[in-house]
């Protein structure tokens, strides 16, 4: 984990500028689209939105992609870019990475759905117990689900119905944590209590009620909740790293810090690592750091791009899936297809030579991103953390949500649309969002990256 942070001669950056910069760079990514334009506008017919889902739709328009090869993806245009948008941190593998292509390959021939136990759960359950230090496994289909099996379980083994979130952490889209998750700076109240935000609509008060809110890199916020609601907290949900607000390192001590308060008061300690799981090492924060928490949550780069989900948890924990106290089910709940691509992913993508590989790149990346930012004495700073990094447009360090609210967005649609229109596909939240490199990704895609955010500096900063 790695943080380099540059002090400039702080530079005013114009207003104006940014938005005349941001008016040009969006003809630019117009002009280049016409056909996703044409498929936009075929696909609201039928699609609500015209997308299948709302975080693809974004200004001044949804991307709408061809196929993907290695490092790189297509869009509907022809056009190429070095992918570091990575589906959101699933493509740690890239694209049609032959050890995942073979896989799926023989078993889509041996057929897609049993919903029946196939032997390569036994090998990923143990595999990812060597990882992550925790005995015992179940598998689901999304972040989402995982979180949510989460949640229920700590309720179901506590007892109990209330759990702690922090402020600006996003797990998935069931309502238990629907709460909070990217709140306006004129909604979330006073920091010692900060008010339960509806994530979206159709969140019934009585679910926000459930939930308590503090702030990230805090242990005496947690401690205080723990006392204010003595007896009732189930769990802490958290990333260990936050990383739906850029990204947001723990404080040296924190985590063990909130595990030793949670359990004194008879809590769980609930990990969500469907980002940073296997973006940020082989076994995720929960390795690196050494603080094992009693459920984690897996997604995302687990399966090298097909879905599949996992928990894994304490015996204490996951003896109620086993005796039946809680029912944890799901029909694609272990899929051959999802399996294959599981074990394929852990046994020949992940290792440690592409960690090695990984690592190099993006040491080099971040190098090269803070002399960009030196040279040109723009007030930013660059956080990395294992494969994931992200440009925080602002000079001190980020420790918490309220903090990530004072950047301002415009800076991260404009680097977003410089990239694009420069060859390289970000997600489309540029201040919310962050790349991620994959093992297929080499040094002339870190070159395309760093001469775009070059182009960045340079204009906002002339």
């Amino acid at each position: 984990m790695s943080s380099s942070i540059v002090g400039s001669a702080a530079q005013d950056v114009s207003s104006d500028r940014v938005d005349r910069l941001i008016a040009d760079e969006e003809q630019v990514f117009l002009r280049r689209q016409p056909r996703s334009a044409e498929l936009i506008a075929r696909a609201r017919e039928h699609l609500a939105g015209g997308a299948t889902s709302n975080w693809q739709i974004a200004q001044p328009q949804a991307v709408w992609l061809s196929h993907g090869h290695g490092s790189k993806v297509y869009d509907v245009d022809g056009t190429e870019y070095v992918d570091m948008h990575g589906g959101y941190g699933a493509s740690i593998a890239g694209h049609a990475h032959p050890a995942i292509v073979d896989a799926v390959s023989q078993q889509i021939r041996r057929g897609t759905h049993f919903a029946q136990p196939t032997e390569n759960a036994i090998w990923i359950a143990e595999e990812l117990s060597r990882r992550f230090g925790l005995p015992l496994w179940r598998f689901a289909n999304s972040g989402t689900e995982a979180t949510m099996d989460a949640v229920h379980l700590a309720r179901a083994v506590t007892g109990r119905d209330l759990i702690i979130k922090v402020e600006g952490c996003y797990h998935g889209h069931h309502d238990s944590v629907q709460v909070s998750v990217l709140p306006e700076a004129d909604e979330v109240g006073p920091r010692a209590h900060p008010v339960g935000v509806p994530g979206n609509s159709g969140i019934p008060e009585a679910i926000r009620n459930l939930v308590v809110v503090v702030p990230f890199n805090d242990p005496e916020a947690v401690a205080r909740a723990l006392t204010e609601h003595r007896g009732q907290v189930a769990a802490m949900i958290l990333e260990p790293v936050m990383m739906n607000a850029g990204i947001i390192p723990p404080a040296d001590g924190y985590l063990a810090a909130i595990r030793d308060l949670l359990h004194q008061a008879g809590s769980l300690l609930i990990y969500d690592e469907v980002k940073t799981g296997f973006t940020t090492g082989p076994g995720g924060i929960t390795a690196s750091s050494g603080v094992v928490p009693d459920i984690v949550c897996l997604a995302k780069a687990l399966g090298g791009g097909i879905a599949v989900a996992a928990i894994g948890g304490t015996t204490r924990v996951m003896s109620a899936i086993a005796d039946g106290r809680y029912e944890q089910v799901g029909t694609f709940n272990g899929n051959p297809l999802a399996m294959a691509a599981t074990r394929a992913t852990l046994s020949e993508v992940l290792t440690d030579a592409s960690y090695a590989h990984l690592n190099r790149l993006a040491g080099d990346l971040r190098e090269r991103l803070s002399s960009v930012i030196a040279e040109h004495r723009v007030d930013w700073h660059v956080v990395a953390v294992g494969a994931k990094g992200c440009v925080t447009f602002r000079k001190e360090p980020v420790r918490e949500y309220r903090d990530f609210l004072q950047i301002d967005d415009r800076l991260g649609h404009l680097h977003w649309l410089m990239q694009h229109n420069g060859g390289v596909f970000l997600p489309p939240w540029g201040k919310v969002e962050q790349w991620l490199l994959s093992v297929q990704h080499d040094t002339a895609d870190v070159d395309r990256f760093v001469a775009n955010f070059a182009r960045l500096a340079a204009a906002v900063a002339s």
